[in-house]
């Protein structure tokens, strides 16, 4: 039975938020620093610092660096360093090796996490506070 993603692909269209979704399709390796997206869908790799509201990791994704995000649903991989101020689903096929802060979790079975985990609040981070642009 597979579940569907909790958080969705948006089509893209020329104007709306929408247009601040970035998919990096399979095959693709992007390295750098990712800002002002409302989502990230990883297929491929993404070797970068990033912070948006939704990131999303397929089964053949990689994302590797920091990431601070309002809601992530991880059925590739994630190495680095994570905040979740809202919610984070490890699927059974996601793999996370990782510093994570998170307010919510759930890791499905066979979902893999490891790594410094901390719950937090919803709008605290280690350092201070976490303001997402809406």
């Amino acid at each position: 039975m597979t579940s569907k993603p909790a958080v969705q692909p948006v089509p893209a269209t020329n104007s709306g938020p929408a247009a601040r979704q970035l998919v990096v399709g399979r095959e693709i390796i992007l390295t750098g620093e990712i800002a002002s997206c409302e989502g990230l869908v990883v297929e491929g790799t993404v070797r970068a610092n990033i912070e948006c509201q939704d990131l999303l990791i397929e089964a053949s994704g990689l994302f590797a660096g920091s990431a601070l995000v309002r809601n992530a649903e991880i059925f590739g991989r994630l190495e680095g360093e994570l905040v979740v101020t809202e919610r984070l689903n490890v699927r059974a096929s996601g793999k996370v090796l990782a510093t994570v802060r998170y307010h919510e979790i759930e890791i499905d079975r066979g979902g893999e996490i490891s790594g410094d985990l901390q719950a937090q609040a919803a709008t605290e981070q280690a350092t201070g506070v976490v303001s997402i642009p809406a």
